[in-house]
């Protein structure tokens, strides 16, 4: 049987590392912590599952003490999880399964990262990453911070999901790390470019986070996922700037990189429903949900775009538009995902009282 490094890097992480390491324990065959310099109890609680807990000196480089980690591992294939992950039931099942059936021929593994998750517990962002790999082919991680694992050969993509779940908040520390380096002249990569922008505008430096992710746009060589993903997040940036006109310009030039994706047609109905546009409107929220998202999509997700969401806006669409009946299913298909909301509940009750007094008068 495949036998299975766990490779971490950690940091004052008390509150989290213990449930991570009993979603997995008993599944890996060695554990290997790496700690950035933990002032709390974290080496603690990570010894109660392993005696190889490792001090790293930090340098401000995410992939040199990813990189430390992997150097640790001693088994087939390596699999690395933050402090904040944890496998769920299903998936730590699945997981053994893979163990049993997986082929030494197969370089790396990808599972889904369910990243982020709404009030209702619904999973709103999610993409995947190579989460599994083949020791023998000494894969590199790259880049100071937002890093990624290089990797070639063979690659499947497993039915198979890590759980995010620490509430997320927007530390200093990456951006302060792009600011180190921009003062020290040092050259961005377009990917570089792109997270820059992605931290100035979770800080909402608007203006600056628009310059960044424009001077992304305009090099010749992007990844298409993230082109897309800066055509959505400058949309939002010109929205806190007052600029409508160019929020949706930047909205439709996603399609220039490829077909439109649910949270786009989301942006666009936003701007129709906003301006009372009820017909224009339904159209995107419609062609939102026609798209079908898949696990295989290696960019950022929004799921809330393709199920919940478009259900409430038609609701509100239809409802403009006089279409009592349609208005309520749609209503309806939003309970679905969010049973309690207050807006579906007040949908609901507003809805069955104007359907039941049609019922009366059409009786009469």
């Amino acid at each position: 049987m495949t036998t299975i490094s766990l490779c971490m890097i950690v940091r004052n992480e008390e509150n989290h590392i213990g449930k991570c390491l009993e979603s997995v324990c008993d599944i890996v065959d060695e554990i290997i912590i790496i700690d950035t310099g933990s002032k709390d109890r974290t080496k603690d609680i990570a010894r109660n599952y392993t005696n190889q807990v490792v001090d790293f000196q930090w340098i401000d480089d995410f992939s040199a003490a990813r990189n430390f980690s992997f150097a640790h591992a001693t088994k087939d294939y390596i699999l690395w999880l933050d402090a904040d992950d944890v496998l769920l039931e299903e998936d730590r099942n699945k997981l053994k399964k893979l163990k049993s059936e997986l082929q030494d021929t197969i370089d790396s593994v990808t599972m889904v990262y369910y990243y982020a998750f709404d009030d209702h517990h619904n999973v709103t962002t999610s993409f995947r990453r190579n989460r599994l790999v083949k020791r023998a082919r000494k894969f590199k991680w790259i880049g100071a911070v937002h890093e990624y694992l290089a990797v070639d050969g063979t690659i499947i993509n497993a039915d198979l999901a890590v759980t995010h779940t620490r509430v997320h908040s927007h530390s200093t520390r990456n951006l302060s790390i792009f600011e180190k380096r921009l003062e020290n002249n040092e050259v961005f990569t377009p990917r570089d470019m792109y997270y820059y922008a992605n931290e100035l505008n979770d800080h909402q430096f608007n203006e600056k986070a628009a310059v960044y992710y424009e001077k992304y746009l305009s090099l010749q060589q992007v990844w298409k996922e993230d082109a897309i993903s800066a055509c959505d997040k400058l949309c939002d940036v010109y929205i806190r700037l007052g600029d409508n006109t160019k929020a949706l310009y930047y909205a439709f030039k996603s399609f220039d990189y490829d077909s439109p994706r649910p949270e786009l047609c989301c942006k666009i109905g936003y701007f129709f429903l906003a301006d009372s546009q009820y017909q224009q409107a339904a159209f995107w929220y419609e062609r939102a949900l026609k798209i079908k998202c898949v696990n295989e999509n290696w960019g950022f997700t929004n799921q809330a775009c393709s199920t919940w969401l478009p259900h409430l806006q038609l609701c509100i669409c239809y409802y403009h538009l006089g279409d009592y009946e349609k208005s309520y299913e749609h209503n309806e298909a939003a309970a679905q995902y969010r049973p309690e909301d207050v807006h579906v509940l007040h949908n609901r009750d507003l809805l069955q009282g104007i359907l039941k007094n049609r019922e009366k008068a059409v009786s009469v």
